[in-house]
């Protein structure tokens, strides 16, 4: 389909003309420029399209429905696969090392909780006695 075919949506149409008049009215502002001026943009121009980096593309085979995309090109080696796959195994093993190391806190804590219980004062059944919820708060508030 070219830019102009008569089933293009009538929004693009409205903003290709309006890009159409912009670029107009700026060739026409260009050619009112001093020759000092100009010339200054076209050596800039110029330094810039030297500095310009061209990429080569390489043909790509896709397949109908879009498969293409997920195509692994034959010329790659082994390694260039394998490396392709490498930040989606450190982010697992990351989290799997997370998971790990929380787990651990976790019981690291439930250990001290359960170790200053037991060498406590009070003997265990105390905690779980209502009237020492109602000492605790009663001593909290003096």
């Amino acid at each position: 389909m070219n830019m102009f075919s008569p089933k293009q949506d009538p929004k693009i149409r409205a903003q290709d003309a309006f890009g159409a008049r912009v670029a107009a009215r700026l060739d026409r502002a260009a050619q009112d420029l001093p020759h000092g001026v100009s010339e200054r943009l076209r050596a800039s121009r110029m330094a810039a399209l030297s500095h310009r980096r061209v990429h080569e593309t390489a043909p790509v085979a896709v397949a109908a429905g879009g498969a293409g995309r997920w195509q692994v090109d034959p010329a790659q080696s082994l390694w260039a696969r394998i490396s392709a796959f490498l930040p989606l195994i450190a982010l697992l093993a990351g989290l799997a090392v997370i998971g790990v190391v929380q787990d651990q806190d976790r019981a690291h804590e439930l250990a001290e909780v359960d170790a200053e219980i037991l060498t406590g004062d009070l003997p265990p059944s105390a905690y779980t006695d209502p009237g020492f919820a109602q000492f605790l708060k009663k001593a909290g508030r003096d």
